[in-house]
């Protein structure tokens, strides 16, 4: 007798996450009023990823290491008509989170029909104190539909057939293939916000230091929108496996910013610095989030007045070519110029 075909396959990428895994499998084993199948798509572990998720009833789906290559590989062979994908260090606080995730979507389908895509907000699991402020402020921006905003560990849930259609993930990089089918999705339909949060742990932030992390990430995704693809070929280690993340040092990112700017100068750096500034000004809705985020003991929660002022006022004023140059021109006076000056400066008073 066959199996009966699940309603969601979980995909999970890894590469040794023997660390992380068991919890995660527990809470799936959790899940209560849906029918799951869980893949395994494992990058090439040498811990004891695989025998623990075949020891738990997973299905494990071997691929070349990079979460994209090893998701797609998983999507292909899942049997679920959704596709829920989820990174190791996920937490399901509740039993019924899948079900509920699911019927949510379902329900946005029927109403408004087309395609839609769904992402949890988060919960960061944390094992330092300190720091209210900073993950206050991820969390809610989590549960934000905005560009840039909605990544892997958000946990992506669609149609396998509208992944298919959507091409699914990019494996150009070992990373941003969750920005780049967050971009498609985007540009054609819809993103939804599930119900229920996912637990996701702080560990990177932690190991590599919160604002290290959250600099570097803003350079990357810069460079993401500047199609800078020199960036990425020349910044090896820009972003480490988990289970090899360290103590940050993003000077070199920095001068490598501004190596890449100087070199095209005079061949092409008019439009990097267009599309920074473009992409830089895009994000001025951040400055108002973060003084809401500063305001929510006074505010109280769900409440965000300097946001709406942004998109009301401040958004029209600035939505133009001449605020994406002016913007961008500044990008590249403080990468070029101002940058490395700092840099010097902080080494002659250290010294």
């Amino acid at each position: 007798m066959s199996e009966p075909t699940p309603e969601l396959s979980v995909i999970l990428p890894t590469l040794n996450e023997a660390a992380a895994l068991p919890a995660l499998l527990a809470d799936l084993a959790r899940q209560s009023g849906i029918a799951l199948e869980v893949l395994l798509a494992d990058g090439g572990s040498s811990d004891a990823s695989i025998a623990l998720a075949e020891r738990a009833g997973a299905r494990v789906v071997r691929a070349p290491r990079g979460r994209g290559a090893q998701m797609n590989a998983a999507a292909a062979v899942a049997r679920g008509e959704y596709l829920l994908f989820l990174h190791a260090d996920s937490g399901l606080g509740s039993p019924l989170l899948l079900r509920d995730a699911l019927a949510a979507l379902r329900a946005d389908l029927a109403a408004h029909g087309g395609n839609a895509a769904g992402h949890f907000p988060l919960r960061f699991a944390r094992s330092h104190a300190g720091h209210t402020l900073f993950y206050r402020g991820l969390e809610e921006k989590t549960a934000l539909n905005r560009p840039i905003t909605i990544n892997g560990d958000q946990g992506v849930l669609l149609r396998a057939s509208y992944f298919r259609a959507l091409g699914g993930f990019d494996e150009r990089l070992p990373f941003l293939e969750d920005q780049r089918l967050a971009e498609r999705i985007f540009a054609t339909d819809r993103w939804v916000v599930l119900p229920g949060r996912l637990l996701t742990s702080a560990r990177r932030f932690e190991s590599e230091g919160h604002y290290r992390r959250y600099t570097l990430m803003a350079i990357i995704m810069g460079m993401q929108a500047s199609g800078v693809d020199q960036f990425f070929a020349r910044a090896r280690g820009v972003y480490a496996a988990q289970n090899e993340a360290a103590q940050l040092d993003v000077r070199p990112y920095c001068l490598l910013v501004r190596s890449i700017l100087h070199e095209t100068l005079w061949r092409g750096a008019a439009g990097i610095s267009l599309r920074n500034g473009r992409f830089v000004r895009s994000q001025s809705w951040q400055i108002f989030f973060w003084c809401d985020v500063l305001l929510r003991p006074l505010l109280g929660p769900g409440r965000y007045p300097c946001l709406r002022f942004h998109d009301r006022v401040v958004h029209p004023l600035l939505d133009h070519g001449v605020a994406d140059a002016i913007v961008g021109a500044f990008v590249v006076l403080w990468f070029v110029f101002l940058l490395p000056w700092g840099y010097t400066l902080q080494e002659r008073l250290r010294g």
